[in-house]
């Protein structure tokens, strides 16, 4: 059975006023062109709704869009200080051994130069072991099928951290 009722979470964000809803959008990616379709299409009705605008905003990302939104991502194996949503999202490394760490540091490095950018999963739920094989597999892919990858991974990760933005009470 579903409810009609709008969220509290959703609601609340429903009636942010804009700078606060930017900066709430800001913290789940890093696009400015991301954030600001998805504050024009405020209000949502239901998070699906949400979800879908997402999707269709991240779909639409140019390429130096997209940049910036891979831009607002810590390496694998190295969240930012302080940053709970990053440790959260990569918990699977934290327990990792220190040769695991080690190989994620090397392949880091090596898919950053080869690309030009972060190696961007949504470690959400992923082994060290996982987010390893991952970045193996990838590193031999083109440009081109890489940013395909990253943008449905981007997509992935946007879900996750708008369902903690409007599930929030």
């Amino acid at each position: 059975m579903t409810s009609r009722s709008t969220p509290p979470g959703l609601a609340r964000f429903n009636t942010l006023e804009e700078h606060a809803a930017r900066t709430a959008l800001h913290e789940a990616c890093a696009s400015t062109a991301w954030a600001t379709r998805l504050l024009a299409n405020r209000p949502y009705a239901t998070p699906e709704d949400l979800y879908a605008a997402s999707d269709a905003a991240t779909a639409d990302l140019t390429d130096p869009d997209l940049d910036e939104a891979m831009a607002g991502h810590p390496p694998i194996g190295r969240p930012r200080p302080g940053d709970p949503t990053s440790a959260r999202e990569q918990r699977g490394m934290a327990g990792a051994s220190d040769a695991l760490k080690a190989e994620m540091l090397e392949l880091n490095l090596a898919y950053q130069e080869k690309f030009g950018h972060v190696f961007l999963i949504c470690a959400t739920g992923r082994t060290g072991e996982q987010m390893r094989d991952a970045v193996r597999e990838r590193i031999g892919n083109t440009p081109e099928r890489e940013r395909e990858i990253v943008r449905t991974e981007l997509g992935k990760i946007n879900r996750i951290r708008l369902a903690r933005l409007v599930e929030e009470d």
